[in-house]
């Protein structure tokens, strides 16, 4: 090649050693590698540019079966044609095939070829390529497994158990049961694989079909014994970490009796508050998919438990829809196992997320289904957990005498049994009801002792509730200065431990105050910020601001709305 000038193309490379003897020795030549793995070698000593080749994005897994099927033909069905598409995971060998084999049939409607699809959905074999090995995706996904390392192959298929969108590294250590250092290294042979996708650092997903690759070699080469070990550890390292979490998030709240961990099982421990509402964050779609993995697979009890433990970070971000469905998923799988402490559980779990959807009838009966359980249980602190939650859903359902009986009620339980953490928000729910009668004087006396008991609990979160019930107090006898001072209180006192929904409601009472004023300018400002907060986490009281907003422009005067309230439950 030397005094040439020549385009080599090295196809399908296995490694960086099979590629430099074969380098031209001068200048001229351009050299283009193909490889299942990242050459990193090549990059390092060679000076090679990187580049990988993703999936297709949609539009140009779109023109390539316009390529092959003509657009007329697309266009005549572009919902099979989307779903073909999907189906095919934006593989373009995947698309190929299936693009051929309805090229073979033009009579064929694309809806035929998706039906194709649906019935062997779970398995490759709508992708093989009949005599020729090179267009069949199990035989190409093969040639890349095959030449994993034994860990590397094991911790691929076992992937194909884990149910959520993507998996970070300690996740995976716990479904091998290997070290998470040990974790690591293979995740990274698996991504220099191409058989994995890191797309943020330290997590990773598996295509569609990838996926199905995998949960055909996990059924060939793990027992079903050993299947059900590797779901057992993963299932209970999501539980035990978020169970980790909780003290974090709600200090000095009645803890969640767990199981012993398996073996071989290492969950994740927190610092601080922040680390631990970060980690349930960014595990939030896989703790989702968990709950319902758990039901599914004959873990009633890790169902029921994780979204129990999940309760404060679920009310904090205002999480409200995984709430309900997890809660509701929890309850079932603890029912159908007789799991008569799970049902309570699950009952009063259920009450809070319906709670906080404003659904006031059904939070009612299913607290007073919750308080029969543990009554029958003799579980005495889930009992006055679940009369303190009925005063305050009799509360927010305007029904202020029930409100006081049971809060009243709740109180005098949780003095017995010396829950403090109930007790404190007992007395604000008291201080709450009382104020929406008018009844002023009571509703101080009792906002300020329940600030003197959460304070001394530890109860942030309802700390900043309280105060924010004072500067309503304060707003309706007029004394606007204190009413401002007792939200912008309570503002910093939900913004230091992350109680968005809780920051959203203040500054929708902040603004009435402004409005009160005569500081429609500033009332407007307060507004807007809520609205952000409701709208970044799809919350139902977002319309509820948007329509003060828009009386606002209308007349001051008519700008203020009934709305929710954060929760406060025991």
């Amino acid at each position: 090649l030397a005094r040439r000038r020549v385009l080599v193309l090295l196809d399908n490379a296995r490694d960086t050693e099979q590629v430099r003897p074969l380098l031209p020795g001068s200048p001229g030549c351009l050299v283009i590698v193909t490889s299942r793995n990242q050459l990193t070698g090549l990059v390092a000593g060679e000076g090679a540019h990187p580049l990988t080749l993703d999936q297709l994005s949609p539009a140009e897994a779109h023109d390539l079966l316009a390529r092959r099927l003509g657009t007329e033909r697309l266009a005549a069905e572009p919902q099979a044609a989307d779903e073909i598409i999907t189906r095919c995971a934006r593989l373009p060998l995947a698309l190929s095939i299936v693009a051929a084999h309805a090229a073979a049939y033009p009579g064929f409607p694309l809806s035929a070829i998706v039906d194709e699809l649906r019935e062997t959905h779970g398995s490759l074999d709508a992708f093989a390529g009949g005599d020729d090995i090179t267009t069949d995706v199990r035989a190409v996904f093969s040639w890349s497994y095959k030449v994993l390392s034994a860990p590397a192959a094991r911790l691929f298929h076992l992937l194909s158990l884990h149910s959520g969108p993507d998996i970070s590294a300690p996740a995976a250590a716990a479904l091998t049961g290997l070290p998470s250092r040990e974790a690591r290294g293979l995740l990274v042979e698996l991504t220099r694989a191409h058989l994995l996708t890191e797309h943020f650092p330290g997590r990773y997903t598996l295509h569609d079909l990838l996926r199905v690759y995998a949960a055909e070699r996990v059924r060939a080469e793990e027992t079903p014994e050993e299947r059900d070990l590797a779901v057992e550890r993963l299932l209970s390292w999501y539980l035990h970490t978020a169970e980790a979490a909780y003290p974090h998030i709600t200090p000095h709240r009645r803890r969640i009796p767990l199981d012993p961990l398996p073996p071989l099982c290492r969950p994740l421990e927190f610092g601080t508050q922040d680390e631990a509402v970060r980690w349930c964050e960014k595990e939030r779609g896989n703790l989702v998919s968990a709950v319902h993995q758990a039901a599914a697979s004959g873990h009633p009890g890790i169902a029921w438990r994780l979204p129990a433990v999940l309760w404060g970070f679920f009310y904090l971000r205002s999480h409200i829809h995984d709430w309900l469905d997890t809660a509701k998923a929890g309850l079932a799988a603890a029912g159908a196992a007789h799991d008569r402490l799970g049902e309570a559980q699950g009952l009063a779990d259920v009450a809070a997320a319906l709670r906080g959807s404003g659904r006031l009838d059904e939070t009612i009966d299913h607290l007073h289904r919750a308080m029969t359980a543990y009554r029958d249980l003799g579980d005495h602190d889930g009992r006055a957990s679940a009369v303190a939650n009925l005063g305050d859903a009799y509360l927010q359902s305007g029904q202020f005498d029930k409100a006081i009986e049971y809060t009243r009620r709740g109180l005098a339980i949780e003095r017995v049994i010396g829950g403090a953490w109930g007790e404190g928000i007992a007395l604000s729910n008291l201080g709450d009801a009382y104020q929406k009668l008018g009844r002023f004087d009571e509703a101080v006396a009792c906002l300020d002792q329940a600030l003197t008991v959460l304070r001394a609990g530890g109860n942030r979160w309802v700390e900043g509730v309280t105060l924010d019930i004072l500067g309503t107090v304060h707003r309706r006898l007029r004394r606007h200065d204190a009413a401002v001072e007792y939200h912008l209180q309570a503002l910093r006192t939900h913004r230091d431990i992350g109680n968005r929904w809780g920051e959203g409601h203040t500054l929708g009472n902040l603004g009435d105050v402004h409005l009160d004023a005569e500081e429609p300018e500033a009332a407007r400002d307060s507004w807007r910020q809520a609205l952000a907060i409701f709208v970044e986490f799809d919350h139902p009281d977002a319309e509820k601001v948007r329509a003060r907003l828009g009386r606002l422009e209308d007349g001051p005067s008519d700008a203020r709305a009934p709305r929710a309230e954060p929760g406060r439950t025991a």
